[in-house]
């Protein structure tokens, strides 16, 4: 345990540094929530990536391995997929177009994209982003509490606000620049800690040759690249909702944001070229953490609940348990609770921006300038941060057989299905009107809780709906809400829209 700590000791005080070194350089409402647009493409990239994985990279996916077989590589190619198109096709208009406007958050770059004259747009999206993310925040809270009751056999509320409080000090003193400085630092310590423990547990193996036949074995299922059973349209379903992860990537603010912050075009096209190799090896090496891992505690005689048990979340962690030395378990433990803080931190930040920005300052206080918004900004954080803690506490108190990731996929889903629609039409779709954009984000939001809660508890269809998940099908309505609002109220003289912005 003093191993452990003092690892997990060391870990922390990088934290608060970057915080100190970071606090330097805000000088305004800008520097504050995206780093003055000074960032170069490595801390960009690693930080979009490690906010867009969060614990469920490391915990929720090795799961995945582990339970459904090589048919969660899907869930890899969706999320390549994603990340490549953000990348390669939106990166570069979203930051020409958000520079031209001299937004600061994407409520700005709608608002200002759309001609509002209204703050109706601005409303929505402030509002839906404060309560998706502070859910989001929240569940990461949740993971994190159950991090430190898993690998240290601390208390799990005590966990949770210990690493409330590490997360928000930084954030408190550094804002963006930190929670970018801290995602690089931690986004490194994921990818090599993903990135190496296949080997680990590949050495480990006596016989490497009898991997397949021993999966085999245990459930054919297992090496089945189309799933397991003999439904079609639930294999269809399952793995259409392991792809459809990657949708989450092509607009989500969370993500977004950062290349609001990047420095130029140029880093765009270094920088895509870091999260296509990041995705790729950290996603397929969670992925063979689980399916090793389900081999090597089958063939050792293990309890299968310690593999199948949690939705198979335990994995990753009994592997590193079970394969290394003390020391390097506490570096492990240090990444996992990265993969959380990581994305705890980002979406923190971007709630106060909806608060602070969105609201108080373009809605209701114009004449305020941003210099003077900074010591506002800190103490909207603070407060944002107690309700999500709040509602983390109340969740466990009142549902302690929860399964932690429904929690965090739900308001990734949230998030995504609002907002992914509204920016990829707003980039490819000249004639996309404000009343479009407005109803897509409200059909985006509200179908999230219609499917998850109305539509999956159905019998006969639920089922299906409940492996497809609740992203997809949000997703996709929002993006013909939008179409037939725009069709509806389109643009007034949209003739020569867009030329000027292509």
């Amino acid at each position: 345990m003093l191993v452990k700590l003092i690892v997990l000791g060391i870990y922390f005080a990088i934290l608060f540094l970057i915080g100190i070194v970071a606090s330097r350089r805000i000088q305004g409402l800008s520097d504050f929530y995206v780093g003055g647009k000074k960032l170069g493409y490595w801390a960009v990239a690693f930080s979009a990536r490690a906010t867009g994985e969060s614990g469920w990279l490391l915990l929720g996916l090795t799961g995945m391995g582990a339970i459904a077989g090589i048919s969660a590589y899907w869930v890899v190619i969706g999320e390549l997929l994603g990340v490549g198109i953000s990348w390669f096709f939106m990166a570069k208009r979203f930051k020409r177009l958000s520079d031209k406007y001299d937004s600061i958050t994407i409520p700005d770059y709608l608002e200002s994209h759309f001609k509002a004259k209204t703050h109706h747009l601005r409303a929505i999206a402030a509002f839906a982003l404060s309560v998706f993310v502070i859910i989001y925040v929240s569940a990461q809270i949740d993971v994190t509490g159950k991090a430190f009751e898993s690998l240290l056999g601390i208390n799990y509320y005590t966990g949770a606000i210990v690493g409330f409080i590490i997360v928000l000090a930084y954030i408190f003193t550094g804002g963006f620049v930190a929670v970018v400085w801290s995602d690089f630092f931690q986004g490194l310590l994921m990818f090599f800690g993903l990135v190496a423990l296949p080997f680990v547990a590949y050495w480990s193996i006596d016989n490497i040759s009898d991997i397949s036949v021993g999966l085999r074995e245990i459930d054919p299922d297992l090496l089945a690249p189309f799933g397991g059973g003999d439904d079609l349209l639930m294999k269809v379903f399952t793995l259409m909702g392991f792809a459809m992860i990657g949708l989450g990537f092509l607009g989500s603010p969370q993500i977004y944001v950062r290349f609001l912050s990047i420095k130029d075009m140029a880093e765009i096209d270094k920088g895509k070229w870091v999260a296509i190799v990041f995705t790729l090896l950290t996603d397929a090496a969670a992925v063979t953490i689980g399916l090793l891992g389900r081999y090597i505690f089958t063939e050792a005689g293990q309890d299968p609940e310690l593999i199948l048990g949690n939705a198979g979340e335990d994995v990753l962690i009994t592997l590193i348990e079970d394969l290394l030395p003390l020391g390097i378990i506490a570096i492990y433990i240090a990444i996992i609770l990265s993969a959380i803080m990581s994305t705890i931190d980002s979406l923190l930040v971007m709630a106060s921006s909806a608060v602070v920005r969105d609201f108080y300052q373009q809605i209701y206080h114009p004449e305020l300038k941003e210099s003077k918004m900074g010591s506002i900004s800190r103490w909207v954080t603070l407060f944002m941060a107690l309700f999500a803690l709040g509602i983390a506490i109340c969740v466990a108190l009142l549902s302690p057989d929860r399964t932690v990731f429904w929690f965090v996929i739900f308001g990734w889903s949230g998030i995504a299905a609002t907002f992914c629609p509204v920016i990829i039409l707003s980039l490819f779709w000249p004639s996309y009107s404000e009343k479009g954009a407005i109803a897509s984000m409200i059909t985006g939001f509200l179908c999230v809780p219609f499917f998850k809660f109305i539509i999956q508890p159905m019998e006969g269809i639920g089922e299906y709906f409940e492996k497809l998940d609740v992203l997809a099908p949000s997703f996709f309505l929002s993006m013909i809400s939008g179409w037939i609002f725009t069709k509806a109220f389109p643009i007034k003289n949209d003739k020569n829209l867009g030329k000027s912005e292509a």
